[in-house]
């Protein structure tokens, strides 16, 4: 039985299935590493801590209203998703996206649009904080 490796064919075709899996092990070193560094970037923005968060946003409800990137069950239609939020230019539409207004806005929604569908929902400082570099991190 001859060995399919000692033909061109054969080395062309391993040749091939090994660059496909040094690329999309690249691919996946270079994606973990973009999220560590958008994590530690939201960390340092808004002081907060995205891990607290999934229990947050279903604590005080922000579930029922919005679509939540990785929180299973938040895909509520009323608010807009929240999904890419650190892509958007504004919040809500009326404020710049900075952390400083996003945690103000989390924390006090209708000090900002008095007409807003969005509660004030008693949330603290911190927590808004922890949601915000939750939403960043994405």
């Amino acid at each position: 039985m001859s060995n399919p490796l000692a033909s061109a064919p054969g080395r062309l075709a391993l040749t091939t299935v090994l660059l496909v899996a040094a690329s999309a092990a690249f691919i996946s070193a270079n994606m973990v590493r973009e999220k560590h560094t958008r994590a530690a970037i939201a960390k340092a923005t808004t002081s907060g801590d995205p891990e607290p968060a999934p229990a947050i946003f279903r604590r005080y409800g922000c579930v029922g209203c919005h679509t939540i990137p990785r929180i299973p069950g938040a895909d509520g239609q009323v608010g807009a998703p929240l999904t890419e939020l650190s892509k958007r230019v504004y919040i809500a539409g009326v404020l710049e996206n900075r952390p400083e207004n996003l945690i103000a806005w989390i924390v006090s929604p209708r000090r900002f649009s008095p007409q807003t569908a969005m509660p004030e929902s008693g949330i603290s400082e911190q927590e808004a904080r922890d949601l915000a570099a939750y939403l960043y991190a994405q």
